[in-house]
């Protein structure tokens, strides 16, 4: 079992930034693949981010790509997502999610509570 609180969010101007940071609980944190995804209102949510147990491994949404960063600590069981150059499209509520390592292709299992972004034109 995994549980994360997500932190960070806030209000910011078009062309700011913000830091989410995702607190892990549990001792095999280095263990699980990490995503940050986002929901706006009246949309689907979306995968945003990801990055694999290692931290080798990043993926990108093509809408964040050279914005957006997303890190982990594995000694701090923290993942981040820098946001830079934030956009007002980019408001959404933003969480994170977890799964094993072992299940790269799978579904993620745990989920945060979610943190709002917005962002003022």
């Amino acid at each position: 079992q995994v549980q994360l609180v997500e932190s960070g969010g806030g209000l910011v101007q078009a062309g700011g930034s913000l830091r989410l940071s995702c607190a892990a609980s549990g001792r095999t944190f280095s263990r699980y693949d990490m995503g940050w995804f986002r929901q706006a209102p009246g949309k689907e949510r979306e995968v945003v981010a990801t990055i694999n147990w290692t931290g080798s491994s990043t993926l990108y949404k093509d809408s964040v790509k050279g914005r957006f960063t997303i890190s982990r600590d594995n000694a701090k069981n923290t993942v981040y997502l820098q946001m830079n150059s934030l956009k007002p499209e980019d408001t959404a509520v933003y969480y994170c999610a977890a799964k094993g390592y072992l299940n790269p292709r799978g579904p993620y299992d745990y989920w945060g509570q979610g943190t709002q972004v917005t962002v003022s034109s």
